[in-house]
């Protein structure tokens, strides 16, 4: 095995030892957390009403449980969704949550007046009590039987194991859940004893411990990443509805996440991403392959933190987000306010527990039954909101870029134009990945630890590896000039992806600019998803544009004069726009707002160099006579060019290792693609 390559998780800074520098009110002004916020919509959010206002308050992405309640109640989620967002003018994205290989209690239960089911008989166990669960579901459910729908469950039990009973979307800390200590297995029987005393009502769910410390020796259930009623839900719903995202629950490695994919494609939602939710330990091992072929990962902690034992679980979720941060993956956390359900406040735990993961680099918190079924689901959205944008203000962006833009070096990543539309869905790995299948990981503390292909210098680059090249400098220049904005011009969304990895201090307008294609003997407008889809990444604001063959002076001038309207920049504040040029090329530009606020004035190069003089900044002294930066004409290098070229081009300018700031299409070079190329 070659020399591997350590990640590191991101910490906060502070300028010096005064407290009242993090005491201070959060700015009244652009209110809006770059985390993004995920809720599960059931009975306690469910009408137009609430949902109006939980998008006010800066939810970004609904997500509907099919683990529980009827499709017909999904469907009626679905349309107050759309109804919310019509009425705010706000986008959100869409998430379905598949049942996968969860495991439950059989037991009788009834429907209210809006179709959502309920049971409504509570089960109390004692401390020391015998409770046998049953793979026998004609046995009706008592506190001593417990019939399970898996019937193979008894196989995968011994002697000495533990299991986690508990409700739906349970904390784990409180009544509504009991950990069992198994003492015979006996036929279709487990019998066990209670470890504590319980009342368990709703929907109980089955979880097996894994019983080693630090590897896998539990019998593993043989269902199906994706069961029958997932499959009809997800066929009657991507029919209905726009379903941005598809969460797989119980993900184990990559071969569920082709799976998805492939039943996706068959149903004519291929525009749907899958999201490979993190539940077993088992995942832990698969890990780098899942991130490679997933296109987010959800750190599902309440699961998870009964898989791996607890002095372990704050180092394995460190370790899930950098590696997700480093292969430009959105990682999003759940389970983070649980106290919410029943309170208007959450716990200093809870709080702290929130502003670490966003420190960590995370994207997004889902909210689970604190939207659910909890009593406080606005004072939930506000609370958690306040905390990401915090953490925000302190968080490490210099050290966070030069981490990443290192590990980049490491990663060649693909020959496609990742911003071709999407028309067949392959198994391939992401833009940030190496192109080669490097395995799981061999323990859980070296879970992060990525393989390095030795010092890429002098080999030639991939268009991938050149265009997140251009993001990064992007970001580096919107630094180095102190822009109050930068501007992404994109069809996918995958360029604004890898301008988010960075983590800048501003705020990124996402235009999402439509493409047609091809459906059978017609043609289609898509770009809708994309725009969605964008929220779930740290630091985007999506917005659709007019289709457009490029992104012309018009589009940039309308985004300026957007970003005016919302208070996003004001008179004399610059901004960096990364676009496509009429000739397909990908290229920076720096603009800024005129005295007046009125619409955009571009800096010259002149005019720049100027501008990092007064902040400070090295520049050549022999450019008096600057002309104005142009695209070479010459072979495929599409380096930019001007009269009097510098000797010593500007590191603002010229990000590491990167040719140009004009790139040519991968289409105008000899070994680039064919238009339809999958793109990631």
């Amino acid at each position: 095995m070659g020399p591997r390559h350590i990640t590191r998780a991101k910490c906060h800074f502070f300028k010096d030892d005064n407290l009242q520098q993090v005491l201070h009110e959060l700015p009244t002004k652009n209110t809006a957390a770059k985390t993004k916020l995920a809720i599960t919509v059931g009975p306690a959010c469910q009408t137009v009403e609430k949902l109006v206002e939980l998008l006010d308050a800066g939810v970004t992405c609904a997500r509907i449980d099919l683990t529980w309640a009827p499709i017909e109640y999904h469907r009626t989620s679905l349309i107050n969704l759309n109804e919310a967002m019509r009425r705010t003018k706000r986008l959100c994205a869409v998430m379905l949550d598949c049942l996968g290989r969860e495991l439950m209690i059989k037991r009788k239960y009834g429907v209210d007046e809006n179709g959502w089911p309920g049971i409504f008989e509570q089960l109390n166990i004692t401390k020391g009590q015998r409770v046998t669960i049953t793979t026998d579901t004609s046995r009706e459910c008592t506190n001593e039987v417990l019939p399970i729908t898996y019937p193979k469950f008894a196989a995968m039990c011994e002697p000495g194991d533990q299991i986690f009973l508990g409700r739906y979307l349970t904390t784990g800390a409180d009544e509504s859940s009991v950990f069992l200590n198994v003492i015979e297995v006996s036929g279709s029987e487990v019998v066990c004893t209670a470890a504590s005393d319980a009342v368990l009502d709703g929907l109980l769910m089955v979880f097996h411990l894994e019983r080693s410390g630090e590897s896998l020796s539990n019998l593993q259930n043989d269902l199906p990443a994706l069961t029958d009623f997932d499959k009809q839900a997800l066929t009657t719903l991507c029919s209905e509805f726009e379903v941005d995202f598809v969460s797989l629950s119980y993900c184990r490695s990559a071969d569920d996440v082709y799976e998805c994919r492939d039943f996706l494609a068959s149903i004519n939602a291929d525009h749907t991403k899958v999201i490979a939710k993190c539940e077993t330990r088992q995942s832990l091992f698969n890990f780098r392959t899942l991130v490679d072929a997933a296109d987010a990962i959800i750190i599902s902690r309440g699961n998870l933190g009964l898989d791996v034992v607890p002095e372990k679980m704050a180092m394995v979720q460190k370790a899930m987000i950098s590696t997700c941060a480093i292969l430009g993956k959105p990682s999003i956390i759940t389970r983070v306010v649980d106290t919410m359900i029943h309170t208007p406040r959450p716990t200093r735990a809870e709080a702290t527990d929130i502003a670490n993961a966003v420190l960590d680099g995370v994207d997004a918190i889902m909210l689970g039954a604190e939207t659910y079924r909890g009593n406080y689901a606005l004072e939930t959205v506000t609370t958690v909101k306040d905390i990401c944008r915090a953490a925000e203000e302190v968080f490490d962006h210099g050290n966070h870029f030069d981490h990443l833009h290192a590990e980049s070096e490491y990663y060649l990543g693909s020959d496609l134009d990742p911003e071709l539309p999407r028309h067949k869905i392959g198994r391939t790995i992401s833009h940030a990945s190496l192109g080669s299948d490097h395995g799981g990981m061999p323990s859980i503390y070296s879970m992060a630890n990525l393989p390095r292909v030795g010092s890429n210098m002098g080999a030639p680059l991939t268009y991938t590896a050149k265009l997140e090249s251009i993001a990064a400098s992007a970001v580096k220049a919107a630094d180095k000039v102190g822009a109050a904005l930068i501007v992404v011009v994109t069809h996918t969304g995958t360029t604004a992806a890898m301008v988010a990895k960075y983590r800048p201090v501003m705020p990124i307008l996402t235009l999402v600019v439509p493409y047609l294609k091809r459906d059978g003997m017609k043609w289609k407008l898509e770009g809708r998803h994309a725009a969605r889809q964008a929220l779930l990444t740290s630091g985007l604001m999506p917005m659709l544009a007019a289709p457009t063959p490029s992104a012309g002076e018009t589009l940039i001038e309308e985004a300026v004069q957007l970003a005016l309207v919302q208070g996003w920049v004001e008179k004399d504040d610059h901004l960096v726009v990364v676009s496509r040029s009429q000739q397909d090329e990908v290229m920076v530009k720096i603009v800024s707002v005129d005295e007046q606020g009125a619409g955009i004035k571009r800096i010259r190069p002149k005019s720049l160099y100027d501008m990092l003089k007064a902040a400070g900044h090295c520049v050549p002294e022999d450019d008096e006579d600057l002309e104005p930066l142009q695209p070479a004409t010459s072979g495929g290098a599409g380096l930019l060019a001007r009269r009097n070229t510098l000797s010593r081009p500007s590191a603002v300018l010229h990000g590491r290792r990167n040719e140009a700031l004009v790139m040519p299409a991968a289409s105008d070079r000899a070994d680039a693609p064919v238009a339809n190329g999958t793109s990631h």
